[in-house]
């Protein structure tokens, strides 16, 4: 009898099921590649005034669900289609619900830092769970204690071993006498991570942000980085401000070259032309967000995407079988 509810239990959602949303259809496909699924079919109808219209072409009922959809631009369609999915998947009766939001909005209205204004990143949290969501997973977000907005269980991946991995096995024996640059003091723990997987030393820009712009204002430098190669982290670039306020402090200090590394290529207005016009020999990021080919071209021959699909397919499969996905971190 024992034996027999056990049993029960490791199949109690029924098979994988992949629900590609709008906004990264080419990391949805790839996620179902590498666990040799097919993308289930689904329309998705934007009406004249605007309202989305979702339907499924087959049952999900008592199936182990899974909707990716990154909430980049265009962010409220893509937040909105996100919810409809799991909703409409909800009504259908699946068994388990997990979405998949590989760049997360609205991650850095994490608190209220000033009186009368929102916590947005609450608000989405919530959004999600009442659309009828079981679980979540996410890459990276802005701020940690955003994990604490879900009531849900979720898995809440990091690229950066990825990305440094990647620095390790093709750029650093290149490199002099190289130093990690964390952007800001903000992510100051975050770039001594990516210090500690290098086995490098760190160095810190200082600044401080004036009012409710979105550009702050860079200081100054802690740390030595003349003559040596930089790799400049951060978690996002958004509108390439701070990145480029960073390569122009570290080069005023003496730096060679300059190596950027971030995991989350937003780029919105002219970032990416910010970038391509900045004294920079490499980028390194990933595809939690899809650069539109004409921001791509702008940058070619020195950039390079990772794929976080590999590590996201074997997190659903771990996810689905009830295995630890820590085991796959050493945690």
């Amino acid at each position: 009898m024992v034996q027999h509810i056990h049993h029960h239990e490791m199949k109690m959602y029924g098979e994988i099921k992949l629900y590609a949303g709008s906004g990264s259809p080419e990391l949805a496909q790839k996620i179902a590649d590498y666990l040799h699924q097919k993308l289930s079919p689904r329309e998705v109808i934007l009406f004249p005034n605007e309202n989305i219209f979702i339907k499924l072409n087959s049952s999900a009922r008592g199936q182990d669900v899974y909707v990716i959809q990154t909430t980049s631009k265009p962010v409220h369609y893509n937040l909105m289609e996100l919810l409809i999915m799991i909703q409409t998947l909800r009504l259908d009766s699946a068994a388990r619900i997990t979405a998949v939001v590989p760049y997360l909005a609205y991650g850095r209205s994490d608190k209220k830092d000033q009186p009368r204004v929102p916590i947005t990143a609450r608000l989405v949290a919530d959004m999600i769970e009442v659309a009828g969501a079981d679980r979540y997973m996410t890459f990276d977000p802005h701020a940690g204690q955003i994990q604490g907005f879900f009531s849900i269980p979720g898995d809440v991946l990091t690229a950066s071993h990825m990305i440094s991995e990647h620095i390790r096995d093709n750029l650093l024996a290149k490199m002099k006498d190289p130093v990690v640059v964390a952007t800001d003091l903000g992510f100051a723990k975050k770039g001594r991570n990516y210090a500690l997987d290098l086995d490098l030393p760190i160095a810190f820009i200082e600044k401080r942000r004036v009012g409710n712009q979105a550009k702050a204002e860079a200081l100054t430098l802690i740390g030595n980085v003349t003559d040596r190669d930089v790799i400049v982290v951060d978690d996002e670039v958004d509108t390439g401000g701070s990145i480029a306020q960073a390569v122009n402090v570290v080069k005023k200090h003496g730096a060679r070259d300059v190596y950027l590394a971030f995991i989350h290529p937003i780029f919105s207005k002219d970032a990416a032309e910010k970038l391509a016009a900045l004294p920079i020999k490499h980028i390194i990021t990933t595809d939690t967000i899809m650069i539109p080919p004409e921001k791509l071209k702008l940058l070619e021959g020195r950039l390079t995407i990772l794929s976080i699909a590999p590590m996201l397919g074997e997190v659903i499969r771990r996810a689905h079988e009830g295995r630890s996905v820590g085991e796959m971190f050493n945690e």
